[in-house]
């Protein structure tokens, strides 16, 4: 018997994998704010919109260090 609804896609992406495509993301989103900023460069939202940029990028490279780090092994103390 045939499916009425395909079965959703799988997805088999590690927390990196995902960080990584976010992190791409945002740097077109980056990308957009720097050409907004050019063309109203004395918008009051500006600065604001650069800051918000800022801090995203902040929390994902923060992220991606974070899973990239080798896992330690915790010590028993004796």
């Amino acid at each position: 018997m045939l499916k009425i609804v395909p079965d959703p896609p799988h997805n088999h992406h590690s927390l990196e994998d995902t960080i990584i495509q976010a992190t791409e993301y945002a740097l077109c989103a980056q990308t957009v704010v720097h050409q907004a900023v050019l063309l109203h460069p004395r918008s009051p939202v500006s600065i604001l919109v650069m800051a918000a940029m800022h801090e995203m990028e902040a929390l994902l490279e923060s992220a991606l260090i974070q899973v990239q780090m080798p896992q330690v092994e915790p010590r028993t103390l004796h």
